[in-house]
């Protein structure tokens, strides 16, 4: 089984991986895209106001210009490291048990608007791009990403449980994925979907499911694993999940 989890926007600082190698990141087929990607943000980065202008970034923001800038030369460090956020906070990686970490480098990818696909290990440095930023010179990414991103999507074994958000679930569609949708049940019944604590609810439900020590690799054992996580995971359509909070 695969999780495939939203980016974050924000990053985290530093690492002490060897500087950017496009080959050594899972899902080579990818590289074509990715290079003329990075090579995008970096001729960008030499014009601070249209990097702001084309990443949808505020002037106090141009750090972020100075990070594309050395995409290249900059230390890397594990995916699941690198991004942050609420939701990687509920992930919460570094309370991992040494089995649990090893089960869920396997068992975790990470959507990426500069990379498309990454692996939970995959050496990656501090970057800004947005799945709806349009480059000068390439366009929407969506147009870029899809004929190269679907098919490597479509061949991946076993159930995908989509927890990508909608601008990179944009990026490529999924054959058969399971998508999870956080609600709050309300009086009578009636769900609401949950936006404010959305990304941390499905960051408990991806660190249960990654962390399990046997794979749950159909839709009753992930409910099974989540109702051992304290969450309550229900199937309310082929291939739709909801967790109710």
């Amino acid at each position: 089984m695969l999780v495939l989890l939203p980016p974050s926007e924000t990053k985290a600082e530093g690492g002490n991986g060897p500087s950017l190698d496009l080959t050594a990141l899972s899902f080579p087929e990818l590289e074509p895209v990715r290079g003329k990607l990075v090579s995008a943000l970096v001729d960008l980065a030499s014009d601070v106001p249209a990097s702001l202008a084309a990443l949808g970034l505020s002037d106090r923001q141009s750090g972020e210009v100075a990070r594309n800038a050395a995409l290249r030369s900059s230390p890397t460090m594990p995916a699941l490291s690198r991004y942050t956020g609420v939701l990687y906070d509920a992930l919460d990686v570094s309370g991992m048990k040494p089995g649990e970490r090893k089960r869920a480098s396997g068992r975790l990818a990470v959507a990426s608007a500069l990379f498309g696909l990454v692996r939970a290990d995959d050496p990656v440095p501090a970057y800004r791009l947005s799945a709806s930023s349009a480059l000068p010179g390439v366009g929407p990414l969506g147009a870029l990403w899809r004929p190269a991103l679907e098919p490597v999507l479509a061949r991946i074994e076993g159930p995908v449980v989509d927890m990508r958000s909608g601008p990179y679930a944009g990026l490529a569609r999924i054959p058969g994925a399971i998508t999870v949708k956080v609600v709050s049940e309300q009086t009578g019944g009636r769900r609401l979907a949950v936006t404010h604590f959305n990304k941390a609810h499905k960051g408990k439900l991806a660190r249960a499911l990654a962390c399990a020590p046997a794979e749950p690799d159909t839709v009753r054992k992930m409910i099974t694993v989540a109702a051992k996580a304290d969450l309550r995971l229900e199937q309310v359509a082929p291939g739709s999940l909801e967790l109710v909070i």
